[in-house]
């Protein structure tokens, strides 16, 4: 059994980067996914018919489930193996997305994406769970650096691939090709998975925690809905009471996760996490930074398309400067600052962000109503260079001391975070954009622009604190993780 097990380690290690292609394109068809739909919603719509209000539901049925069983599939690949939960989310996240093209009306489109996102939440977190158990060191950084690029492609592919599919209309196939393309990419990744490693990274056998897990999806439920919700129903009473009773039952699983195991029984979420003060502000860093984040392509969106009266494919194209800048200053982290500066390149990349906000403000305020501005493009490439520049080495520090029982929950929590994150950055901006519009969509979409990015810098601020907060006595050294050869948890500083 030892000498197998160490035959399939040595295969692991041997095609480790060619099972990292593996886990990225996974991770596109996921980002590829979500853009590609979004432009084609329209379409959808007029073809299958429905009620105005079942628009929102052709994402947010995805979004949902997606956001609020993150920590499960985190803790499951703990449970079951993180390549045997991969294998399985793909192959459903493919069968899921051939039924969504074939879906004859829109109830059964709106269900099978909430099928996706129960799948994507199973693959996501193994990503993470894998690449940390495939690589250490400097090569743990580079490998980190390489979803950078990929999500940045992925996000400029899938607006204008979503466009010209649905437009192209081959073979009459319309907007039933935005999910048809899902199926060639999760033939390929289940061609390759053989090459990720196949042992589970417990150390000892786990059980789910089922209280915990109907508390955390729950909790993550009543705090999600609101906020996709509001940005067609604002916010009535009863999403502020479900707001309310969700953060209270999140109270109530910290408090379960904490009796469970101080009674040695396995928790949803490892306890150990929070023995010092990194990994919590961690998530807080997260929160901060990816509600700025996805805030802003919202409100860029939206100044294109509602100030301007350009379609999706110029919104998209927009955003063209940001993603390529953050793929190409990713790599670059990944492969050459961050093993060599450490953490300190996540506070390089905050800074490089904050002058791009600033340069967008600018440029918003010198434009001239129903004028394309031409200079925030420049800004945008800033700001996307810093984007790419922080992701990298927060994900490694986030995970530098993070135990090989503890990645499973450590994934699923920032991912879930990040997910939290981005459904609040859209309500938070896409309010703030609306209220300050005012009646002359023009001249009123440029101020609500440069409102928008000031409230985003004062986020991206917030951030600078909790990403200080992450690294304790250790400011401005490089990364423990990124030197060592392998993993460990130590619980006092």
């Amino acid at each position: 059994m030892l000498r197998e097990t160490q035959a399939v380690e040595g295969v692991a290690h041997r095609w480790r980067w060619p099972a990292l292609v593996t886990l990225l394109i996974a991770e596109a068809m996921n980002l590829l996914d979500s853009t590609i739909v979004t432009v084609a919603v329209p379409v959808i719509h007029a073809d299958l018919g429905g009620p105005a209000s079942e628009i929102q539901w052709f994402n947010a049925a995805y979004t949902l489930p997606f956001a609020v069983l993150l920590i499960t599939g985190g803790r499951l690949g703990d449970l079951v193996g993180r390549r045997r939960l991969f294998t399985i989310g793909v192959t459903g996240f493919a069968l899921a997305s051939l039924a969504c093209a074939l879906a004859p009306s829109a109830g059964l489109l709106i269900a099978m994406r909430a099928v996706q996102g129960v799948a994507a939440a199973l693959i996501i977190p193994q990503t993470i769970g894998l690449i940390r158990s495939m690589f250490d060191g400097a090569e743990l950084a580079k490998a980190m650096g390489s979803i950078g690029p990929v999500m940045g492609l992925a996000a400029v592919l899938g607006p204008v691939l979503g466009a010209v599919l649905t437009h192209a209309d081959l073979f009459g196939s319309s907007w039933r090709a935005v999910f048809l393309v899902n199926l060639p990419l999760a033939v390929l990744v289940l061609a390759t998975v053989p090459l990720l490693p196949g042992r589970n990274a417990a150390s000892r056998p786990l059980r789910l925690d089922g209280v915990g897990t109907g508390l955390a999806v729950l909790a993550t439920a009543l705090i999600v809905y609101p906020l996709i919700q509001s940005s067609t129903i604002g916010w009535p009473v009863g999403s502020w009471g479900a707001l309310g009773a969700g953060c209270g039952l999140l109270g109530i699983f910290v408090l379960h996760q904490q009796r469970r195991s101080r009674a040695r029984r396995t928790p949803l979420v490892e306890v150990s996490l929070f023995h010092d003060r990194g990994f919590p502000a961690s998530l807080a860093t997260s929160a901060l930074f990816f509600t700025a984040v996805n805030g802003l392509t919202l409100v860029i969106v939206l100044q294109v398309q509602l100030g301007l009266g350009r379609g999706a494919l110029v919104a998209g194209l927009t955003l063209l400067p940001w993603s390529a800048a953050m793929a190409v200053s990713s790599w670059l982290a990944g492969t050459r600052l961050v093993p060599r500066h450490g953490s300190k390149v996540m506070f390089a990349g905050l800074a490089a962000l904050c002058v791009g906000l600033i340069g967008a403000v600018i440029s918003y305020g010198t434009t001239q109503p129903h004028t394309y501005p031409w200079p925030l493009l420049g800004a945008l490439a800033v700001a996307g260079t810093g984007n790419g520049l922080f992701t990298v080495p927060f994900f490694t520090t986030a995970l530098s001391s993070v135990g090989p029982h503890e990645t499973g929950s450590a994934a699923g929590l920032l991912n879930a975070v990040q997910q939290l994150g981005a459904t609040l950055g859209t309500a938070v901006f896409g309010a703030a954009f609306f209220n300050t519009l005012g009646t002359e969509p023009a001249s009123g979409s440029l101020v609500a622009a440069q409102y928008a990015f000031w409230i985003a810098a004062g986020l991206l601020g917030l951030t600078a604190a909790t990403a200080t907060a992450m690294l304790g006595r250790r400011p401005s050294t490089p990364l423990a993780a990124i030197r060592a050869s392998g993993p460990r948890r130590t619980t006092q500083r």
